[in-house]
């Protein structure tokens, strides 16, 4: 079957669909917004012949599960996971500003690369798969996640359920710019640090302990441990209450990343270590939230092979590389499980105003992924 043909056919409809989607704007800490995408969402998973799992949620929308085909292959590890996301970063009426549109080889709008096209892909994967009456060898799961922007261990703990009971895991996240894959990704890990002191009247700042000169002397001391494989960002900071007291409080907030575990292990023993400077100050931290690498695996390494030959049929040559932010992937691939991310549509823009795809890119894409589920 020509895949590629086979799409391209269906292009117009295949846009028309991320249109409705864009439309449904679904930034991550709006609830009854993420729900009303996803619901649109389901439906056509619902009509590619899908059975669908809710996992509800109270304070983020909920996450999807769905199942093709839901009967037929007993094995319990037969399954390959797909996973997407539908919330965006941009705010609601955000799509005023930056209606979705098509110039040329170009489809602009929020949300549009990061990821809601990768949720078209999967849906009209399975929809060849239905039409055609082609039975994939594997049952096939496509994981929807409403908070990989703003993290959960909820989601993480779906994902990480999901991956075990899985034989491969293929990340929909858009490709590199030019179209490369994604094999390795950096870790996050943001850390709370808080110093407290003692107030006093700014006129007799030695009867005081000033909490926010502790933190800025240790935040020398951990601005010491960046290295070129590891980046630390001061991302928020606070404390003290008017300009005419010594500081009793304040807290800095870090953005890290790096990309091996093993440098991570290194930065939270160091900043174990660390003492209060000034006489009497008092320090702690916190892990508000962390993200394992992607690192290199004999068992990923080993499903790109595959996916290489299964590329080479279509004519697609699929080259490789890094990326700096974190995604889902990175949860599967720390476990061990063959894993491939930034299998999505080529574009630029994630996170801008500029945010645009690769029509021709989403057709290739969507090409291969069917191509991927029939022959895994």
């Amino acid at each position: 079957m020509d895949f590629l043909h086979y799409f391209k056919s269906r292009q117009g409809e295949m846009v028309r669909l991320l249109k409705e989607i864009v439309g449904r704007e679904s930034p991550s800490g709006e609830k009854k917004a993420v729900d009303a995408c996803s619901s649109y969402v389901i439906d056509e998973l619902k009509k590619a012949g899908a059975k669908i799992t809710r996992f509800p949620q109270k304070e983020l929308g909920a996450f999807y599960l769905a199942e093709y085909p839901s009967t037929g292959l007993k094995e319990k590890k037969e399954q390959i996971l797909i996973l997407t996301h539908i919330d965006t970063v941009w705010p609601v009426g955000k799509i005023r500003e930056m209606p979705f549109y098509v110039s040329e080889n170009k489809v602009f709008g929020p949300g549009v690369l990061d990821m809601k096209a990768s949720l078209v892909m999967a849906i009209y994967s399975i929809k060849a798969l239905k039409e055609l009456n082609i039975q994939p060898k594997k049952k096939i799961t496509v994981f929807i996640n409403s908070a990989e922007e703003i993290g959960s261990d909820t989601s993480y703990d779906a994902i990480r359920n999901l991956s075990k009971k899985s034989d491969y895991v293929l990340c929909l996240e858009p490709s590199l710019p030019g179209g490369a894959l994604k094999i390795q990704r950096k870790g996050r890990i943001v850390i709370r640090l808080e110093t407290k002191g003692k107030a006093a009247h700014a006129g007799t700042p030695e009867k005081g302990i000033n909490a926010i000169d502790e933190l800025m002397l240790q935040l020398a001391r951990i601005q010491k441990l960046k290295t070129k494989e590891m980046t630390i960002n001061t991302g928020m900071i606070g404390g003290g209450e008017k300009p005419n007291i010594v500081a009793e409080k304040a807290w800095v907030v870090l953005d890290i990343r790096f990309w091996e575990k093993i440098q991570k292990e290194r930065l939270i023993t160091s900043i174990k270590r660390l003492k209060p400077i000034l006489k009497g100050a008092k320090i702690k931290f916190s892990i508000e939230s962390f993200t394992p690498p992607m690192e290199k695996t004999e068992a990923s390494t080993d499903l790109l092979s595959e996916v290489k030959k299964i590329a080479s049929y279509l004519d697609m040559k699929l080259e490789t590389g890094k990326a700096g932010g974190g995604s889902d992937a990175s949860i599967a691939s720390s476990l061990g499980i063959p894993t491939l991310d930034g299998l999505g549509p080529d574009g630029e823009g994630i996170h801008a105003e500029n945010e645009h795809l690769i029509l021709s890119s989403l057709i290739e894409r969507t090409a291969l992924l069917t191509e991927i589920l029939i022959r895994l």
